[in-house]
């Protein structure tokens, strides 16, 4: 672990909360979800507020996130709209709170130069026990408090002024006059200062669930489909009549669904020779065979002289796998026709051939999918899917540990942005 935060692999890209008032903020926000306040004098938050150094105090990673459903959340600055979420049960939670951010960008602006903004987004369960549970999200709402209750003296505020609008005599009501300018001073004109977010509902469609193994859910016109683990509590019972169920271990029909709804950009020369996905592709195939040897060899100087030995020295183990010789013929078959018949192809393989159509509303989703359901390509894993990562990190050897570190740091994170553009088509529209 201590590799993946020395080069910033994990908890990177986080603010800095050192000022004493930001600080003692933050503690009234713990105190209002019943926590215990932080000691510590400095730590650094995510988007949503949650803290690497405070989880570690408090001995719970999950403290803003207690039942892995209607997640809390902590806003101290405006600032915190350009970080990532480091840690989430949903997918679509760093998306949901850039919503919350844009939607109401000047309201969070005023309150936080006084104040904190704290709450819940809150779903339609309180508790995740079956499919259904989550099935029956379909929109979340911010809950939204101020830890100096900025927000209800704006609101009491608002109402005395339509008072003295509305009522002849309350002008010569001297308490409330004085009322009103103490509150005044403490929440500013507002009628200049928007102080009350004006949007809390947000719509909550295709997403990943970390329950039950790990839970992806596609939603199209007429049906929505439920790719997870079989045994999942609710698989093929919850809404059989609106709800489509696909088992994650069943490859094949993953594949076959993704491509049937438009999902999959399916292999062409023209972006597979352009992106180096499966070259790339190839590469990660040979190292996932050198990671199960034991001893892992030398892995400080690859190159295809390196790859060329290796192969030649492990072609049984590279060759039973499958993958690389899978890339290989499809790269010079795309180099002789320009595209390929993917119903030649092995259904358990296809997805090594494939990436998420990156006009696809859910292209961040199905990558993630695609690179669930190929794990030997760290790279992909690390971009799209950094809880099934850092799940893989932890069973790795040591050195192919320190391998997987510099590779990732050596490219990936020179230009993410250029990266993902690259090898997934994708826009520079996630951090």
């Amino acid at each position: 672990m201590n590799r993946l935060l020395e080069a910033e692999l994990i908890y990177g890209r986080l603010l800095a909360i050192r000022e004493p008032h930001l600080v003692a903020r933050y503690n009234k926000a713990l105190a209002a979800f019943d926590l215990p306040q932080t000691k510590l004098a400095e730590f650094d938050i995510d988007i949503t507020g949650f803290s690497p150094q405070v989880a570690a105090e408090l001995g719970d990673p999950d403290y803003l996130d207690p039942l892995k459903v209607n997640r809390r959340f902590i806003i101290l600055t405006p600032e915190q709209d350009s970080l990532p979420v480091v840690h989430t049960s949903f997918s679509n939670t760093a998306g949901l709170m850039h919503e919350f951010f844009a939607a109401n960008a000047r309201a969070i602006h005023a309150i936080t130069l006084k104040d904190t903004l704290y709450g819940e987004i809150e779903d339609s369960v309180s508790e995740v026990k079956t499919l259904d549970d989550l099935l029956s999200i379909n929109e979340v709402k911010f809950r939204v408090l101020s830890a100096e209750d900025l927000l209800g003296k704006a609101g009491q505020l608002r109402q005395l002024c339509d008072a003295l609008v509305t009522s002849p005599d309350a002008w010569r009501d001297d308490a409330m006059l004085e009322r009103m300018v103490s509150l005044a001073k403490e929440t500013g004109d507002i009628r200049q200062n928007t102080l009350v977010p004006d949007k809390l509902v947000f719509r909550h469609d295709a997403f990943w669930a970390d329950h039950f193994g790990g839970v992806f859910v596609f939603v199209d016109e007429k049906i929505t489909t439920v790719i997870c683990d079989p045994q999942a509590p609710g698989f093929r019972r919850s809404r059989p009549w609106q709800v489509s169920y696909i088992s994650i271990d069943d490859t094949a029909q993953v594949a076959d669904f993704l491509a049937r709804t438009g999902r999959l950009e399916l292999p062409r020369a023209s972006w597979v020779e352009s992106s180096g996905l499966f070259a790339h592709r190839l590469e990660m195939a040979l190292l996932s065979v050198a990671a199960a040897l034991d001893p892992v060899p030398d892995l400080t100087r690859i190159d295809p002289v390196w790859m060329q030995t290796f192969l030649h020295r492990n072609a049984k183990a590279i060759s039973d796998r499958g993958v690389y010789p899978l890339l290989q013929e499809a790269l010079r078959t795309l180099s002789r026709t320009g595209n390929l018949r993917m119903a030649e192809i092995d259904p358990k393989l296809r997805l090594w051939l494939v990436r998420a159509e990156p006009g696809h509303p859910d292209q961040w989703l199905t990558n993630r999918l695609i690179a669930h359901l190929t794990p030997e390509d760290f790279v992909s894993r690390f971009v799209f899917d950094k809880q099934g990562f850092y799940k893989a990190y932890d069973q790795y050897p040591e050195a192919y540990r320190d391998y997987v570190v510099s590779r990732l740091s050596d490219t990936y994170l020179k230009d993410k942005p250029a990266f993902r553009k690259r090898l997934y088509g994708l826009g520079d529209d996630h951090a």
